[in-house]
């Protein structure tokens, strides 16, 4: 994006939705390719989204045995002005198992139980729950109307942020 200031000021946006939101929706792949909804809370660490979720979970399998996945990050429905334009940023994402107990784990858990409390710590000790960082490879932030831009260069904020036109898609801009 050739205009620095509206880059920072789309960074900015898109880390304070992700700081006052805590939980995210997670797209993955069933066994027979069909597709697979569910939620998950959420901390930041080293620009990717950390989650700990139970293995009984649907979704834990399809994490495990599908590395990709995607999630949505979004405000509020009955805090947006306009439904049809809320608020919204959404990564294609490479999903890796942080090994239970390793020092990565026990720093992981920390970042989870200061950022939602201490059900983290106790859901820590159990031992059907997995530990995942997910990183970004590319997404999408939507600010209203004809404010969409590209979140390229995988980092959460973007490294490079391209705006989304309707004459891009018309020609077939493969973002």
């Amino acid at each position: 994006m050739k205009n620095k200031v509206l880059q920072q000021q789309i960074n900015m946006d898109i880390m304070n939705l992700l700081g006052r939101n805590k939980s995210l929706f997670l797209s993955s792949l069933n066994t027979d390719g069909s597709p697979h909804s569910s939620y998950a809370p959420f901390a930041i660490k080293d620009d990717a989204l950390l989650i700990l979720i139970s293995g009984l979970a649907a979704h834990t399998q399809n994490l495990l045995r599908s590395p990709q996945i995607s999630a949505l990050i979004a405000d509020d429905e009955s805090q947006c002005e306009e439904i049809f334009a809320r608020l919204r940023v959404t990564y294609d994402l490479q999903v890796n198992v942080i090994e239970s107990h390793s020092s990565e784990w026990e720093e992981s858990v920390g970042i989870l139980e200061d950022r939602l409390g201490e059900r983290v710590r106790q859901i820590s000790q159990l031992g059907d729950f997995v530990l995942f960082k997910l990183i970004p490879i590319k997404g999408r932030f939507v600010k209203g109307f004809g404010k969409a831009y590209e979140v390229l260069g995988g980092t959460l904020a973007g490294q490079e942020v391209v705006h989304v036109s309707p004459k891009m898609l018309s020609q077939g801009v493969q973002l």
